[in-house]
């Protein structure tokens, strides 16, 4: 019976596998390129190797990605954070803090939302552009929302991010919701 590599080992091994298949290589041409060997390239990515950061940093050049796209865990498609819960940073001059939700990467377009919702009809919404995200923060009210496949409810202070290119809604639980929504478009 075969294990399961260990999580950095299957990171890496998934991750090379992803951005091997993006580039349209084969293993061959990427070991030549990386300047390593094929059989080490084919242990990292079966999760069995035991890659330096050396190996890992001539395949990233290789592949022409980040050093981090290789050994950072994949972040879920739809991702929640509590009210009260995240990195909190209080102000030594006032009674006031800030939450970090999502840094937000270069070269994106947002726009600001403030939404109401009364509980009834659900709002659809189609596909947006490949690549968009849509983040929402409940303020008053209870929200199902997300990709039909993935809905999550919120309460106040609730915060969710999900893919906005793909099918979603928008549905309130409770009489006067409303929510902020920020949509990010490359």
């Amino acid at each position: 019976m075969a294990t399961e590599p260990a999580a950095p080992l299957a990171t890496i091994a998934a991750a090379l596998r992803r951005e091997r298949e993006r580039a349209g290589i084969s293993l061959t041409e990427l070991a030549r390129r990386a300047g390593i060997a094929k059989s080490t390239l084919s242990q990292l990515e079966a999760g069995t190797g035991n890659p330096s950061v050396e190996t890992l940093w001539a395949l990233g050049v290789a592949l022409d990605v980040p050093f981090a796209r290789l050994v950072e865990p994949p972040t879920p498609a739809v991702r929640v954070i509590r009210a009260g819960h995240g990195p909190r940073i209080r102000s030594e001059q006032a009674d006031f803090s800030g939450t970090l939700l999502s840094a937000g990467p270069p070269h994106v377009r947002r726009d600001v939302y403030l939404i109401e919702l009364e509980p009834g009809a659900v709002r659809t919404a189609e596909a947006h552009t490949p690549r968009s995200v849509e983040h929402v923060v409940v303020a008053a009210g209870r929200l199902r929302v997300g990709p039909e496949a993935d809905l999550v409810e919120l309460g106040p202070g609730d915060y969710a991010t999900f893919p906005g290119d793909a099918p979603h809604r928008y549905e309130a639980l409770a009489p006067g919701t409303f929510a902020v929504l920020v949509m990010e478009h490359p």
